[in-house]
């Protein structure tokens, strides 16, 4: 597509003799569109040209040779440069290159990108705190790889660690009692609380649950059967969460498949001479600004430390990653600053510790205040998912009675209702778990897309045919209301390119609500079907990009659209 910031940032290079690339990251999409289709900040260049941000403006305007096929006007106003594209240009390039495309991008082409997310707990529900890294991943995922990205998916399963200790305890002492076949997750969840309750009551208990989990790492057979059988029964609950949101993944090792790797990390930690002993643990000291990264406890056991590190080790050597991802709460933004540290000492290439990043992301919360199994104040995604589609349902009968296939339509509106409200604001912020929030059908919703790309369908069909590319005139396409759409439906590209900068959806979320605005206002202020045959020509293939951008992007964050609603 034409690139109007390239032209923009190359035109300014020449005047500057700063990197182009560089250039382009200061060019900015006004909000105000009287203020220009691309404005250029001059104030990041004071430091550097020794002047005033509107001198700089002004020298820049002086000497800048751009070609006004492409740009009409440019106007100085303080610090800024704005720039009026040729709207005609615009329709024309626009529209040309969605003819043209290729399915998907190639930004990406022979990198390698590892997404560690989901990673839900063995034996424990499968709840709402979950949501977020299954949603987020999920969407960087499916963007990584439309830009042409080599991407693996990995659901880091906690499956190892001192809970299941808890759990063996747990069930041999009770195990009798619960009916685990019938319903593994909820009669497990039972028996952790109880015991976690009794640990806290007796030192000497919590000792045992810790005894039995270097049993497990030991190889000891009856934990060993335990742990094999609470994995397999939580798979198959999971599944069922996993089949209602689509999620996919392209590898399922969790920390149990590193439990023969770790001795490695020992190893090359222990070369190094930085693993020393305190407190009858062995840890890494990490300096006055982090804590030290425990490596193996007291009782010989390992950590979630050393099972990441050798996961680090495992993947580098095995995916050649150029970034790794790891979606989880920003709880854990200490965790991996020490991990990321400690790797460093394992002699891997300064690539693969170059490209480990944490994706943190906000928690969500029940108005009571932070879930924990432990006290069992949980809500089951699972519950959530199902309900969601039941209230998707219930607005359906209301408004629609008669709409064919209304189970179907009502799910793909419950889960899309769910997964779009978690990935619309920046995934930094805490998410308040509310009803009413998650499943309102009205405003700036994951149902407003839904219903706008229905509209787009329906006009198509209406009219009984679609136009190509080289019947349409495009000057029938000029006026506020169109352009203001083909202006948004040319950014495309480049937001997709900003989510995996700042490995944020809520960016393509933010711009699937104002393509959705930007064309009602285009279906309110024309006529797309009825005028002369010219208009409606041109009407309905720029309905029909909207739509086609409304569904590939929905698709991108995991929502699958209805054809009615």
């Amino acid at each position: 597509m034409l690139n109007f910031k390239e032209k923009i940032a190359e035109a300014i290079s020449k005047v500057t003799n700063i990197n182009k690339e560089e250039l382009e990251s200061y060019i900015e999409v006004p909000k105000d569109t009287s203020m220009g289709d691309y404005a250029f900040t001059c104030f990041r260049l004071a430091k550097e040209l020794k002047k005033a941000p509107p001198a700089i403006a002004s020298d820049i305007k002086e000497n800048l040779e751009i070609d006004d096929k492409y740009i009409n006007k440019v106007e100085i106003v303080g610090g800024y440069l704005n720039f009026f594209v040729n709207n005609s240009i615009l329709v024309e390039e626009v529209l040309k290159e969605f003819e043209n495309k290729n399915e998907n991008l190639n930004i990406g082409e022979g990198k390698n990108i590892v997404i560690d997310y989901s990673s839900p707990n063995i034996a424990k529900p499968f709840h709402i705190g979950h949501l977020r890294s299954t949603v987020i991943g999920g969407a960087l995922y499916n963007i990584y790889k439309y830009l042409g990205y080599n991407v693996i998916g990995i659901n880091h399963l906690g499956d190892y660690g001192t809970q299941f200790g808890k759990l063996i305890e747990g069930y041999k002492r009770w195990g009798e009692e619960y009916n685990i076949e019938a319903n593994p997750i909820d009669e497990l969840t039972k028996i952790y609380v109880r015991i976690n309750n009794l640990c806290k009551e007796d030192e000497s208990i919590l000792e045992e649950c810790r005894n039995n989990f270097k049993k497990l790492e030991d190889g000891d057979e009856y934990c060993n059967e335990i742990w094999s059988r609470f994995r397999s029964l939580s798979l198959k609950e999971f599944q069922r969460v996993y089949d209602l949101l689509g999620s996919k993944f392209d590898s399922w090792n969790g920390e149990a498949f590193y439990s023969d790797k770790m001795a490695e990390v020992v190893q090359k930690l222990e070369e190094t001479g930085k693993l020393v002993e305190s407190e009858g643990a062995r840890i890494i000291d990490l300096g006055e600004n982090i804590a030290p990264c425990i490596i193996g406890k007291t009782n010989g056991s390992t950590t979630y430390a050393t099972r990441d590190l050798a996961a680090i080790l495992y993947r580098a050597r095995t995916y050649n990653f150029d970034k790794a991802l790891y979606v989880t709460s920003y709880e854990q933004v200490l965790h991996f600053k020490q991990v990321f540290e400690v790797a460093k000492l394992l002699g891997l290439d300064e690539k693969y510790i170059n490209g480990l990043e944490h994706v943190p992301f906000g928690m969500v919360r029940l108005k009571e205040g932070k879930m924990s199994t432990r006290e069992g104040n949980i809500i089951k995604l699972e519950d959530l998912l199902n309900e969601a589609i039941s209230r998707a349902l219930k607005v359906i009968e209301e408004k629609n009675p008669d709409l064919e296939e209304k189970e179907e339509v009502a799910k793909k509106v419950g889960i899309g209702a769910v997964i779009f409200n978690d990935l619309a604001n920046s995934r930094i912020k805490d998410e308040i778990f509310d009803w009413d929030t998650m499943l309102n059908f009205q405003g700036e919703t994951g149902p407003y897309i839904q219903y706008i790309y229905v509209r787009t369908k329906s006009v198509i069909e209406k009219a009984g045919y679609l136009p190509k590319y080289e019947n349409i005139n495009v000057n029938v396409l000029t006026d506020d209301s169109s352009i203001n759409v083909i202006k948004t439906i040319s950014n495309f590209e480049e937001v997709l390119k900003q989510v995996v900068q700042k490995n944020e959806p809520s960016i393509l979320s933010r711009y699937l609500i104002d393509l959705s605005q930007s064309f009602s206002s285009f279906y309110n202020a024309n006529k797309i079907i009825g005028e002369d045959k010219e208009k409606q020509d041109a009407r309905l293939y720029l309905t029909n990009v909207v739509g086609t951008i409304l569904k590939t992007g929905a698709s991108l964050l995991g929502i699958e659209m209805p054809n009615r609603m």
